[in-house]
């Protein structure tokens, strides 16, 4: 199958080419207008496959709750937002809970399901602070031990690609250690970490921050914190929910100059995504309400914001229209920055010869006309 565009993603630039497609790859990239085409898009964008690496759930589907039809129906759903890949992520709950959630991830993923591709787990929680703990129940919150995480991966047979954790519990940075030492991914959230026990875990192993500025400490000139660690060390990625609720666009704006090509995208979406404003839900024995603006907030006990119902095109929209953060870079921490992180960037994220066909059709309001995942066509 050949696509074309006048307007294709290519090397940070949109150019005219035409795309091939055969077995799930892209066989070759050709001139415009080379080649019969048998799908052209005119001057609609052509750009590489969106991945979302913290997503706990979506239309009622809970990750840690589980489900295996609501997780396949959510797998159908996402390339809807053009969404070829993504980590569905954990919440903090009771020990033989998680081990069931990812045992069940692990499984769906096996029976390779149409729709967007389980690329890991995000595992958040439960080895967190209680500080900064947010939407996580506090009363499941623990100390992590090698030991312990060694039991999730055994049950998701080392599924588990991301885990978040608070540095200052760990200690002698003993299970970032190990993490870094079996491929996962360190990232530093809900933490009351100072700035120097941050800089240590990263040079333990830890690879980048969870949801940049919500859930940790601060910057200031003379206490700088987890951000003042993820904005110094700039060579650690780190993400960002760019749905404007959970940081203002002039934050957004400033994340997107200090981190460039090491920021990525997540929507930190939850079961609630995809319900109307005014819907309520349980999320880890705690009532979620869908706020007017999208946002998702606890009405139970302390009210605070939850999580957010943003779908990833919205927020590319959101970033580069309204916190003016330029359209490459904006694209990149949805697609080539978050395969860096996941040392998958050999094989995906680009358009290019020989990597995966996941290939997604904008509008120019950021609508998705057509999503392919590994080169199945989906909407």
């Amino acid at each position: 199958m050949i696509i074309q565009s006048t307007r294709v993603y290519i090397a940070s630039t949109l150019m005219p080419a035409q795309i091939e497609i055969e077995d799930g790859k892209i066989k070759a990239v050709y001139e415009y207008n080379e080649k019969p085409v048998d799908k052209d898009y005119g001057d609609l964008r052509i750009v590489p496959g969106f991945y979302d690496l913290h997503t706990h759930g979506y239309h009622g589907y809970d990750a840690t709750a589980g489900g295996r039809d609501g997780l396949r129906n959510w797998m159908k759903d996402l390339p809807k937002e053009g969404v070829c890949g993504f980590c569905p992520t954990t919440l903090t709950q009771a020990h033989d809970t998680l081990k069931k959630a990812v045992a069940e991830i692990a499984e769906v993923k096996k029976e390779n399901p149409e729709g967007a591709e389980i690329i890991g787990i995000h595992f958040e929680g439960p080895y967190l602070d209680v500080k900064y703990k947010g939407a996580q129940p506090e009363e499941y919150i623990v100390k992590g031990t090698v030991e312990e995480f060694k039991e999730y991966q055994e049950a998701c047979g080392n599924l588990i690609k991301i885990i978040t954790l608070a540095p200052e519990h760990d200690e002698d940075f003993a299970l970032t250690r190990y993490c870094a030492a079996t491929n996962v991914c360190v990232s530093i959230g809900h933490t009351d970490t100072t700035y120097e026990t941050a800089m240590l875990a990263l040079a333990n192993g830890a690879k980048g921050f969870t949801h940049t500025y919500n859930g940790m400490t601060g910057l200031s000139h003379r206490a700088n914190g987890a951000v003042g660690a993820a904005f110094r060390s700039h060579d650690t990625y780190a993400e960002c929910i760019c749905d404007g609720n959970h940081s203002t666009l002039a934050a957004l704006n400033i994340f997107f100059r200090e981190k460039q090509n090491f920021a990525v995208m997540v929507t930190d979406s939850l079961m609630c995504k995809g319900y109307p404003v005014g819907s309520v839900f349980d999320f880890g024995g705690q009532d979620v309400e869908i706020y007017p603006d999208g946002s998702a907030h606890i009405t139970t006990g302390k009210k605070q914001l939850a999580g957010s119902t943003l779908k990833v095109n919205e927020g590319l929209k959101i970033l580069v229209e309204k916190a003016l953060v330029p359209f490459e870079v904006a694209l990149d921490a949805a697609t080539i920055n978050p395969m860096r992180y996941l040392h998958l960037d050999d094989h995906k994220g680009r358009i290019k010869a020989g990597f995966d066909a996941d290939i997604v059709v904008l509008n120019d309001d950021y609508s998705v006309v057509q999503t392919y995942c590994l080169g199945k066509a989906q909407l």
